[in-house]
C-alpha cells in the first residue's frame, strides 16, 4: 500500500517540475506568448489550491480508496487530454482537469496512509517515507521534462502520467483498503465555488492586465470581481456551521503569521521557477535538455535539506530556522537577479542552491507552526490550509512576476532585464517576510 499511495503522490509532485522544462518547448511549438505559459502553469496550479481542502473532506466522506481511484483515473485522462492537445484552448482545459485529479489524489494517498497506521510512530515514520519517496519527483521532474522534450516534444511528458495512471488503478483497486470518516463535515459547496471563482477572478486580471492593459474595462472588472467574490466568500464561511476555511482560526496570531509567510513562499518559489529553464533557454542559449539538468541544483538542494527542517526547527526554534531560510531564498533570488548571457554556469548553480536550502528550510517547520498553533482535533485541516497558502502563493507568484517581465519588456527592456527584475523582486519580498517570520515563537508546545 505505501507503494502506490507513493507513486500517486510522486506523479502529481512530478507534475509540478516537469512543465517547467518544457515551457520554452511549448512556447515555440505553440507559437505562444509569456501570457499562455503563465496560463499552462497556473490552471494547474489554481485548481490544486481551491479545491485541495474540498478534495480531502471528498475523501473522508466518501471513502478514501474511491476517491484515490477517481483522482488517479481523472489525472490520467486529462493527462492523454493535454498530450493530445491541438491548440492552447484545449491544453489549458486539460490542466484544469489534472489539477482537479491532483486535488483529489494527493490528499486521498496521505489519509489511506495514515488510517493503515493507526500507532503514532509508526504512522509518522510511513509519512516520512511516503514524503521522501514521493519527492523525488520535485527532482526528477526537470531532468526527465528535458530527456522527453529533446526527444520526442512537450506531449511526452504527459503521457508518461499513462503507464502510472493505468498501474495506480490496476494496483489501487486490489492492495488499497477502503477507509472514511463517518463524522467528516459537510462538503462546503458554496465556499468551494466562490473560492475558485474568486482568486481565478484575480489571476485573469494579474496574467492579463500586462497585455490588455491594467485600466482596461475587462481587467478592471475582474478585480471588481474578485474583490466582490472574496467578500462574498468571507461573509458565507462565516456564517457555515462547517466551513472549508475555518476564518476563526486566524484569531491565532501564530496561525496567521505562519501561513502569511508560506503564501510568500509559494509566491517567490514557484514565481521564480517558472523563468528558470527559460533563462538558460532564452537568455543564455542552453538546449532545453541541458537547462533541465542546469536547474536541478534547486530541486536537489530542496530533496536533501527537507527532511532535516522539522529537526532543525524542533532543535533551534522554529523563528531562527524560518527566518534563516527565507534570508538564504531572499539573497539567493537577489543574486539571481545579476545573472546575465554571459556569467558561466559556476558562477550560477550556488545561487540556484541556496535558494532551494533557504525554502527547504521554512517549508515544513511553517507548517508543523500552523498545525500546533490549533487543537490536535484541527491539525490535518491547518495541514491542508497551509498546503492551500503556498498554493495560492504560487499562482500570484507566476501572475505577478510574469507582470513584471511584461512591464520590463513593453517599457523597451529585454527579456534577460525583465527576469532580473523579477528575480530581485522575489528576492526582495522574500527578505522582507524573513522581518515578519521574528512574530514566530522560538519554541512550540510538544516539543516544538
Amino acid at each position: 500500500m505505501l507503494a502506490v499511495t507513493c507513486l500517486g503522490q510522486f506523479m502529481v509532485l512530478l507534475d509540478n517540475t516537469i512543465v517547467g522544462a518544457v515551457l520554452p518547448d511549448m512556447r515555440q511549438r505553440l507559437h505562444i506568448d509569456l501570457t499562455g505559459l503563465q496560463w499552462i502553469v497556473n490552471a494547474y496550479v489554481l485548481l490544486v489550491a481551491m479545491l485541495l481542502l474540498s478534495g480531502g473532506v471528498f475523501a473522508d466522506r466518501f471513502g478514501r480508496k474511491r476517491v484515490f481511484l477517481a483522482g488517479a483515473a481523472v489525472f490520467t485522462a486529462a493527462s492523454v487530454l493535454c498530450a493530445l492537445a491541438p491548440s492552447i484552448g484545449w491544453l489549458i482545459a486539460g490542466r484544469v482537469s489534472q489539477g482537479i485529479g491532483a486535488a483529489a489524489l494527493s490528499p486521498a494517498s496521505l489519509a489511506l496512509l495514515a488510517a493503515a497506521c493507526p500507532a503514532p510512530r509508526e504512522r509518522v515514520r510511513m509519512i516520512g517515507l511516503w514524503a521522501g519517496i514521493s519527492g523525488i519527483g520535485l527532482a526528477a521532474g526537470p531532468v526527465a521534462g528535458g530527456v522527453l522534450a529533446d526527444a520526442f516534444g512537450w506531449p511526452a511528458i504527459f503521457l508518461v502520467n499513462v503507464p502510472i495512471g493505468v498501474v495506480l488503478l490496476l494496483v489501487g483497486a486490489r492492495v488499497l483498503g477502503e477507509s472514511r470518516n463517518p463524522g467528516a463535515p459537510a462538503i462546503d459547496i458554496p465556499g468551494t465555488i466562490l473560492s475558485v471563482l474568486g482568486v481565478g477572478a484575480l489571476t485573469y486580471g494579474l496574467i492579463e492586465g500586462g497585455a490588455r492593459g491594467w485600466t482596461s474595462p475587462v481587467i478592471l472588472g475582474s478585480f471588481t470581481g474578485a474583490l466582490v467574490i472574496l467578500a462574498a466568500f468571507v461573509a458565507v464561511e462565516r456564517r457555515r456551521a462547517a466551513p472549508m476555511l475555518p476564518l476563526r482560526l486566524f484569531r491565532q496570531r501564530l496561525f496567521t503569521v505562519s501561513n502569511t509567510a508560506m503564501v510568500v513562499v509559494g509566491f517567490a518559489l514557484m514565481g521564480s521557477s517558472f523563468f528558470f529553464s527559460q533563462f538558460f533557454v532564452y537568455v543564455q542559449g542552453s538546449s532545453i535538455l541541458r537547462a533541465g539538468l542546469q536547474t536541478l541544483p534547486t530541486t536537489l538542494a530542496m530533496v536533501v535539506v527537507s527532511p532535516f527542517a522539522g529537526r532543525l526547527a524542533v532543535r533551534y526554534g522554529f523563528r531562527i530556522v524560518v527566518t534563516t531560510g527565507l534570508v538564504l531564498a531572499g539573497l539567493g533570488l537577489l543574486a539571481l537577479g545579476s545573472v546575465h548571457a554571459d556569467t558561466g554556469y559556476g558562477d550560477v548553480w550556488w545561487r540556484l542552491a541556496v535558494v532551494g536550502i533557504g525554502f527547504a528550510l521554512t517549508m515544513s517547520p511553517l507548517t508543523a507552526a500552523a498545525i500546533q498553533s490549533v487543537s490536535p482535533q484541527e491539525g490535518g485541516l491547518a495541514s491542508g490550509i497551509s498546503s492551500t497558502t503556498r498554493q495560492i502563493g504560487a499562482v500570484l507568484g507566476v501572475a505577478l512576476l510574469g507582470a513584471v517581465v511584461r512591464a520590463r519588456e513593453s517599457g523597451g527592456g529585454s527579456f534577460e532585464s525583465g527576469l532580473n527584475s523579477a528575480f530581485t523582486a522575489a528576492g526582495v519580498v522574500t527578505l522582507a517576510t524573513a522581518v515578519f517570520a521574528g512574530l514566530l515563537p522560538g519554541r512550540l508546545r510538544s516539543g516544538g
